[in-house]
């Protein structure tokens, strides 16, 4: 693959990420794109942050979040800025061989274009035991502790900077999973045929117990020329970037024990989490309410792009180095939107996001997977919003969402579904 050979290579007049020395961190994240210097190895290549958090094998968690009884791997005060090397499980999980090196390769990736950081999780991690049919899919990295956070704070997390630590992404469909996946028992999801589901259930092997039997589909893409890159035959696709992280969170399960149903890294909760809001790049804020002394932060889910409502199950997933600037919010400064402070809430530049979640109290009952209750919590969360934040009666708060303001659906695929506003900020100006 020559082309992520020259990607690699590839310098700017600046330096190898673009980015002038003399800018300042707000400047650079305004006005930085995705592109490649040396592939990001753990540690290798500029790290912004105060802080740098690594993905270590006896560190991480893979397939669940911390709880509110986790020992932190690192603390910080509020107001510091954190860079994470965040590792995608694509190209670790069962279903595609739990070897990294030998499924890149079947791809034309050379040795020193796979992390290896993936490589030493694949091969060793041994903190919780593995199911891939139970297991959330995700390497999640954290948590950190953030000094004076308390229950009842919020915690604000901005996204400052979102780069591409390898030049490809994998999108993933599997068996029983995607917005048009076989429902258990057999028979296909409302409004479609056994003939519409995806992947087709002639492919479906998950009866051999044996995951990377199982029919799954990996999709790997390709960056070129700061664009993804798919291919189907002598035709291809290519979209542009979206560098983000799929999970943010704080904290929320006070479980005991490492593989709790309620830290499932699969469902968003009201501590965020697998949240997938495509709008939480550089330049966003996302804003959690803080259930445990220190808030103990943690991300996983590095998406290269995801589209809304991530239909096929996962996004273009790939590595991700990513800072943060981590600050605590106490109510009475009102320096966060009234809602952050027992709902998850985000916004952009240009918008602030109510977010509404199907249910997000955990997974130890099942998650209801309903997009009309997660709807309706988006419009209340709008509502009480636009009353409490920004003056508007009730009632003219309803009128302007009606014919203003977009509702989007986030994600269909993580049990809990989730829905989000946008409401333009220069409507108020």
């Amino acid at each position: 693959m020559a082309n992520l050979a020259g990607a690699e290579d590839a310098e700017t007049p600046e330096n190898a990420l673009g980015i002038s020395p003399d800018r300042t961190m707000a400047a650079q994240s305004a006005s930085r794109r995705p592109s490649f210097g040396p592939i990001l190895q753990p540690g290798v290549g500029p790290i912004s942050g105060d802080h740098y958090l690594s993905s270590e094998v006896d560190e991480v968690l893979w397939g669940y979040v911390p709880t509110t009884r986790a020992t932190p791997v690192l603390s910080m005060r509020s107001g510091e800025t954190l860079t994470v090397d965040a590792v995608s499980h694509e190209g670790l999980l069962e279903d595609q061989g739990r070897d990294p090196v030998s499924f890149f390769a079947g791809k034309g990736v050379a040795r020193h274009q796979i992390l290896d950081d993936a490589v030493a999780i694949a091969a060793g991690y041994r903190r919780t035991p593995r199911n891939f049919d139970v297991d959330g899919p995700h390497v999640v990295t954290g948590p950190v502790r953030i000094e004076g956070a308390e229950p009842g704070d919020v915690l604000k997390i901005e996204t400052l900077e979102a780069l591409p630590r390898v030049p490809y992404g994998v999108v993933s469909s599997r068996h029983g999973r995607g917005a048009l996946a076989l429902r258990p028992d057999g028979t296909a999801p409302d409004g479609i045929t056994l003939d519409e589901v995806m992947p087709p259930i002639s492919t479906d092997g998950r009866s051999t117990g044996h995951p990377a039997e199982y029919g799954n589909v990996s999709t790997f893409t390709a960056i070129e020329n700061g664009r993804a890159v798919m291919r189907s035959g002598d035709r291809k696709v290519s979209f542009p970037l979206n560098c983000f992280m799929g999970i943010m969170g704080v904290a929320y399960s006070d479980d005991a024990g490492l593989t709790s149903p309620n830290a499932n890294s699969i469902p968003p909760t009201l501590g965020g989490g697998n949240i997938d809001i495509s709008l939480l790049g550089v330049g966003s804020t996302f804003y959690l309410p803080v259930f445990t002394e220190g808030a103990l932060f943690y991300v996983g889910d590095p998406h290269m792009a995801m589209g809304d409502g991530e239909v096929s199950l996962t996004a273009m997933e790939g590595s991700l180095r990513a800072t943060f600037r981590l600050t605590v919010v106490k109510k009475e400064s009102r320096e966060a939107p009234g809602v952050a402070f027992h709902y998850p809430f985000a916004e952009t530049p240009d918008s602030w996001i109510p977010i509404g979640l199907s249910d997000p109290d955990g997974a130890a009952h099942g998650q209801g997977s309903d997009l009309n209750v997660a709807m309706r919590r988006a419009v209340v969360n709008s509502l009480d919003f636009l009353e409490q934040d920004r003056g508007l009666d009730r009632a003219t708060a309803y009128a302007y969402l009606s014919a203003a303001s977009g509702f989007i659906v986030s994600q269909v695929v993580d049990r809990t579904v989730g829905v989000h506003g946008q409401i333009v900020k220069s409507h108020f100006a």
